[in-house]
């Protein structure tokens, strides 16, 4: 059995604090393996997110997407073959190789100060597209050669539709997480697909891993991404393929410092660059320093460039007005510090931390993205009775706010 326990208690604002208790990603699983011949074995894992501090169900911090995630098998769940000589291939769904392959440089994993908040997130929104759980798939992991190793991940789109416009068959939930509702065929319910939506998907990443060095290099492909406003006549659905590629290194010196960079480029094939709000450049620097045997120091900071443009009306300003087309004052920066610490008995830690995000004029970049907690949501929806928070429609983002968390958490690990 394995798992990971993370409670934490932010505190979440900027114009207002809002005190929060949540599960912050804590995880139960259950993985085994028997021998079939003398260098292979069949693998299997199970793995579901559990939820101790709120109830499991649905969620208004939840509405994109229309999956279960305290549903058995919700996480990393698969079955294959492995060979200590050949590698292993495995089917079913799990983190994309281009997600994992810079995981470990990120010691603020499922704090309100995770990379995601910037990193792997093409659109400032709360989906983080690029740090993706891939279902249905089917994917290869070679074995360790002198330090290093690569893995291989293909998601069918299993789309019937022209426009990746349906959920992929067999799915509860749009590719990419962007559902609001129902299923297919359901009358009267929301069906379509249409900010996001992905036909098939690659993944891969080279790692090298020796000593204090660490070097991995990832890509992902997704392709015949739709965005609705991504095109020139207003109100269309634009289907184009979307990319990213990253370079990460982490070192550790004699003197217990460890140091983490990633550079990362995400691109949008846009028909033109004044409506293409996704593509663009994010970078992040991380430092842990060992205080003592028990307790670490860490500072964190991503930042993220402007992207060529913007869709027409797709943002809205901290005071409602829409966003030009091309507008691309969207840069933002993520501050992050925390202190940690390790009981004796290895399982067991406690964290504390201050993150801070500021976002350009038309940005809007929030904390928790990729699934922390409480997320600050930049939705217009959220700011009226009616919209997100009942079920209703949230509309476009609005940009330029700036949330701040405090979080103090425990967590143990099995």
């Amino acid at each position: 059995m394995t798992g990971f326990i993370n409670g934490g208690l932010p505190v979440t604002g900027h114009n207002g604090w809002l005190p929060d208790v949540s599960s912050n990603l804590s995880f139960f699983g259950v993985r085994g393996n028997r021998g079939v011949s003398e260098d292979l074995k069949g693998v299997f894992q199970v793995e579901t997110e559990i939820a101790y501090a709120a109830t499991p169900g649905a969620s208004d911090q939840a509405t994109d997407t229309t999956a279960q995630k305290f549903s058995l098998g919700s996480r990393n769940s698969f079955v294959g073959l492995q060979s200590e000589t050949y590698g292993a291939i495995k089917l079913g769904k799990t983190d994309t190789p281009y997600k994992t392959a810079t995981a470990r440089l990120d010691p603020f994993a499922s704090t309100p100060g995770d990379y995601n908040a910037i990193m792997g997130n093409s659109g400032g929104d709360n989906r983080t597209e690029f740090d993706f759980r891939a279902p249905h798939a089917v994917w290869y992991e070679s074995p360790n050669i002198a330090g290093a190793h690569a893995n291989f991940l293909v998601s069918p789109g299993q789309n019937r539709s022209t426009d990746t416009g349906l959920y992929a068959q067999g799915e509860p939930d749009c590719s990419g997480g962007n559902s609001t509702g129902g299923l297919n065929g359901n009358a009267g319910q929301p069906t379509s697909c249409e900010d996001g939506s992905f036909a098939t998907l690659y993944s891969v990443d080279l790692t090298y891993d020796s000593g204090p060095l660490y070097v991995t290099a990832a890509y992902e492909l997704h392709k015949d991404v739709n965005r609705i406003g991504d095109e020139i006549v207003p109100g269309t659905i634009g289907i184009r393929d979307e990319s990213a590629y990253k370079l990460g290194v982490q070192y550790t010196f004699p003197t217990k410092t460890t140091v983490n960079v990633v550079v990362e480029r995400l691109q949008r094939d846009a028909i033109t660059d004044s409506l293409d709000e996704r593509t663009h450049t994010a970078t992040w620097l991380a430092l842990t320093q060992g205080l003592t045997a028990f307790d670490d120091l860490n500072l964190g900071w991503a930042h993220v460039g402007r992207t060529p443009g913007q869709p027409v009306e797709g943002v809205q300003d901290k005071f409602g007005n829409p966003a030009p087309a091309g507008s691309s004052d969207n840069e933002a920066n993520l501050y992050t510090i925390g202190l940690k610490h390790r009981f004796v008995d290895k399982r067991t830690t406690a964290y504390l931390t201050y993150s801070s995000l500021v976002n350009g004029y038309w940005a809007h970049y929030s904390l928790g993205a990729g699934g922390h907690g409480l997320p600050t949501r930049n939705y217009v929806g959220d700011k009226f009775s009616g919209g997100c928070q009942t079920g209703g429609n949230c509309g476009p983002p609005f940009s330029g706010n700036n949330p701040e968390a405090v979080s103090f958490g425990l967590t143990y690990d099995f």
